[in-house]
Parts: structure tokens; C-alpha cells; sequence
């Protein structure tokens, strides 16, 4: 036995590169004999205490594309329920809630337009489903951050939301386990849950009814309490961090994990404290390297003003008193032979050459010294061709009235973003999104692992990863082989 604990010392330290000295003692006295069943039930006891503490990497299918003439939004798959049913919900950054179409509901649509199959959540089915009532601590959760309403007749548990686009949704909240495929230290874990709390819609309203981009809900990614980020962070399933990338081209799809993308060229603002949505300082516009003049108060985060990261947005939207002076200035940067038209009362421009050769460079300033640099494809949406070339048009908006600037998926898609909760700051940087990402499980760490877009199915279909090993990773890994070798020669 001595010789034994010997080889692990020496190994750890050569391994290590630097000398050291351990007292070991034994778990278990010499003198007493413990059973197989004892050891093994010694050791299930630690790997539960391991496991509490383990935040997963998971990861989510994407399909959609941010294409307002195709599809128009980015959407997932996930798994409810007991057995597991299958729903695909929009990704939206821009709310906190999960919810999906259950039964009986009033408006929901029934068939859609993006060749799915659309279902509807029934709590009665669910054999680990269950009601929320307003005793609940998730509830009141909710009805602090305006995410739950509690009424006084029934205990009941409920929500309505109102969307930017006039749409719309009621319902109540059940709780029930959500499915994933996840992965923890280059291992896939198969059939992983964890209960979550979330919507279950019995009406909806506006575009929401419409079946050309119909899904069964949205999945909100938002940072309080109530989103799905939030509860597993708190049951220590998945860690305070998420990251997308979101492929720009016709084929759409892309990448989404509860984790943090590691890239060497990410750069990083800090989020405004206590807003309710993911707010960042927009302090200025370039264009072709030159700053605009607009009073940087315009930009000034408050009520209902400021500048919101919203995967749940199609296009992008600039506050009102900036709006005028960056057209202008698109324009002005356009050689002057560039046919301009009007299309459904949008700018538009006849080209017949590539848009990086004719339009500017646009870069969007943030606090920290983050500049977000928008290519022409990042703030044009290509028309249908036409015989003489192609039209684009301005695919940045003006909200009449309003000092709020909203950047959605024409100008997230092709980047990697990272959403670090945790540290309080998003993070990008240009990324082709059709390839495979380096992930981590907490903020600031070298240990990653490898995700390819849309590798894993859903927690349905798992698939062998390619795992890339730290020094640290190996070193375990040969302690851990040490000790084996040890245990059995005792």
C-alpha cells in the first residue's frame, strides 16, 4: 500500500512541474472491512454532491432565418413533460418567459407555414405536472418582475404579455421537467432534466394566430427569475451565461447553448444595471469612420428609451432623433450613379454590383470601448432580383415617437454574442456560424468544449462531440487513473 501512494505522489508531481507533499489518510479505518454495496453507496453519495455543483453545457437545435421574406425569426426544439412532447419555440432575448400552446386555446393556430408540426402542452397528460399557485415563491418571483399575476379567486398563478409588434398572449403557469442534451467535461449526458416553471398559452392574439411563421411559443431568455436560464442556473444545472450564432445566409439555423463561446477576438460592454431587458450604452454612430452628430442623450437608457439586444426582433430600429441623420448620411456615402427607389415606403437602392463596393462601413460605439461594426448586409435587406440587379433596402427603422433603438437578428446574425449574466456584459464578435464553436461552462476558464451547430437533436438524438482536453483536463485524468490503479492493488 505504501509503495502504491508512492507512484501517485510522484506522478502528480511530475505532472505538475512543481514539488510537493500531501498527508493522506484513509477514508475508511484499516481494521474495519466495508461491503461492496457500502463502497458504492459511499460513492453515488459524492457523485450526487458532485453533481449539484456541476453546471452543463446544453445545447439547443436553431432553424429559422432572420430573412423577414422567408421565415423571419430564429427557433428551436424542446422537450416537455413526462413522456417527453416535443415543441419548437422562437428564441427571444427581448422577454423572460417560456411558454407554449396548450389545449383549449383560443386563437392559437393549428397548422404552419415553416413545415412543423405544431402541438399543444396538456398539463393533465404529464404525469410530473403541476399547477402554480400563487403561494408559489415562483409566482411571487414573477409578480415582482411583472412576469405573473396572481388572482384572489381561484390562487391561480397567470400572465398576459404584450409584444412590440401588437400581438399577444394569456394563460396560466404549470411546472413540469424540461428534456435536454447537455455535456460535462467531454461527456454527453443523455436524457438530462430539470423542472422548469412556464407559460401554458389558452389565448393568443395578433400575429401570434397567424399560421405563415406559426411555432408553439417563445422561449424567453431574458435575465429574471422567472426565465428558463435563471431556474436552472439556480438548480445548478446550467451556468449564468448563454451565447447564439446565427447564420445570415438562406439556409438559417445556427447555434445556441447555455454556456459561453470562447473566441480570442470577442470584445465586451457592460450591461446597464437593473433594466429589465438587455440594455446597453450606445454612446455614438460612425459611418465610413465618421461620427455622427447626435446628442449622445439620446441614447441615454431610461424609460422606454435606450438601446436593447432582441434576438426576438427582426430587423433593428434606431430612436427617432437618430434615425434621420443616419439615413442621411447611408445616402451621402452612395455614389451618386446609384439609382434610389421606394419600396412600400422603405429607401431602397438599384445595384447591380456588390453592396460592400457601393455602401459604408457603420460602426455602432459602446461603452468600454466596444464598437459593434455593421457590414452593408448587416443593415440591408436584399428585394427579390430584378432583370438589372438587385434591390436593397434599409432594413434599419424609425418607431415613431420613441427614443428607444432595438437591434435584432438583421444585426445579431453572423456573429457570435454572448449573454455573461454572471459578469453582467455581452460580448461578440464576427463569426461564421456554420462552424463549430469552443464552449464553456463558466465565464473567464479555459475549459471548453466543442458544439457544432445543430449536432444534438433536441435531447432526442445524441451524438459523439469532439472534446478538446486542457492540461488541466489531463492532469485530472491521470490522478484519477492513478487512484484506480491504487484502490485496486489495495
Amino acid at each position: 500500500m505504501v509503495p502504491t501512494f508512492f507512484f501517485s505522489l510522484a506522478l502528480l508531481a511530475f505532472v505538475s512541474g512543481s514539488p510537493m507533499t500531501l498527508t493522506l489518510e484513509r477514508a475508511f479505518p484499516s481494521n474495519h472491512g466495508m461491503e461492496l454495496n457500502q463502497l458504492r453507496a459511499w460513492d453515488m453519495d459524492r457523485h450526487r454532491r458532485m453533481l449539484q455543483s456541476t453546471n452543463y453545457i446544453v445545447d439547443f437545435p436553431v432553424k429559422g432565418t432572420f430573412d423577414p421574406s422567408k421565415v423571419g425569426l430564429y427557433y428551436t426544439k424542446i422537450l416537455l413533460g413526462s413522456p417527453p412532447r416535443e415543441f419548437h419555440v422562437q428564441i427571444d432575448t427581448g422577454s423572460d418567459v417560456l411558454w407554449v400552446s396548450c389545449g383549449s386555446c383560443n386563437g392559437c393556430p393549428q397548422t404552419s407555414g415553416l413545415e412543423i408540426q405544431l402541438n399543444y402542452f396538456d398539463p393533465g397528460s404529464s404525469s410530473t405536472s403541476s399547477l402554480i399557485s400563487c403561494v408559489d415563491q415562483r409566482c411571487r418571483n414573477g409578480v415582482q418582475s411583472q412576469d405573473a399575476i396572481c388572482s384572489s379567486q381561484n390562487n391561480q398563478c397567470t400572465y398576459t404579455f404584450q409584444y412590440g409588434d401588437g400581438s399577444g398572449t394569456s394563460g396560466y403557469y404549470v411546472s413540469d421537467l424540461m428534456h435536454f442534451a447537455s455535456i460535462s467535461e467531454g461527456s454527453v449526458i443523455s436524457n438530462y432534466s430539470g423542472p422548469v416553471v412556464f407559460g401554458c398559452s389558452n389565448l393568443q392574439t395578433g400575429d401570434l394566430t397567424k399560421t405563415i411563421r406559426a411555432v408553439d411559443g417563445i422561449l424567453g431568455f431574458g435575465q429574471q427569475e422567472m426565465s428558463v436560464i435563471s431556474q436552472l442556473y439556480s438548480q445548478g444545472i446550467a451556468p449564468k451565461v448563454f451565447s447564439h450564432c446565427l447564420k445570415g445566409d438562406n439556409s438559417g439555423g445556427g447555434i445556441l447553448v447555455l454556456g459561453e463561446i470562447v473566441e480570442p477576438n470577442m470584445i465586451y460592454s457592460p450591461l446597464v444595471p437593473s433594466q429589465p431587458h438587455y440594455n446597453l450604452n450606445l454612446q455614438s454612430i460612425s459611418v465610413n469612420g465618421q461620427m455622427l452628430q447626435i446628442d449622445p442623450s439620446v441614447f441615454a437608457t431610461s424609460n422606454n428609451r435606450g438601446t436593447i439586444i432582441d434576438s426576438g426582433t427582426t430587423l433593428a430600429y434606431l430612436a427617432e432623433e437618430a434615425y434621420n441623420p443616419f439615413i442621411d448620411a447611408i445616402s451621402a456615402a452612395v455614389p451618386q450613379s446609384v439609382r434610389t427607389v421606394l419600396s412600400k415606403g422603405n429607401q431602397c437602392y438599384l445595384i447591380s454590383t456588390s453592396v460592400a463596393e457601393i455602401f459604408p462601413q457603420v460602426s455602432l460605439n459602446f461603452d468600454g470601448g466596444a464598437s459593434l461594426v455593421l457590414r452593408p448586409q448587416d443593415y440591408l435587406i436584399q428585394e427579390n432580383p430584378i432583370v438589372d440587379g438587385a434591390v436593397w433596402c434599409l432594413g434599419f427603422q424609425k418607431i415613431q415617437g420613441q427614443d428607444i433603438t432595438i437591434l435584432g437578428d438583421l444585426v445579431l446574425k453572423d456573429k457570435i454574442f454572448v449573454y455573461d449574466l454572471a459578469g453582467q456584459r455581452i460580448g461578440w464578435t464576427n463569426y461564421d456560424c456554420s462552424l463549430s464553436v469552443n464552449v464553456s461552462a463558466s465565464t473567464g476558464t479555459g475549459k471548453s468544449e466543442f458544439v457544432n451547430a445543430g449536432e444534438l437533436n433536441g435531447g432526442t438524438s445524441l451524438h459523439h462531440r469532439t472534446h478538446k482536453f486542457t492540461k488541466t483536463r489531463v492532469l485530472a485524468l491521470l490522478i484519477h487513473m492513478t487512484l484506480i490503479c491504487c484502490f485496486v492493488f489495495l
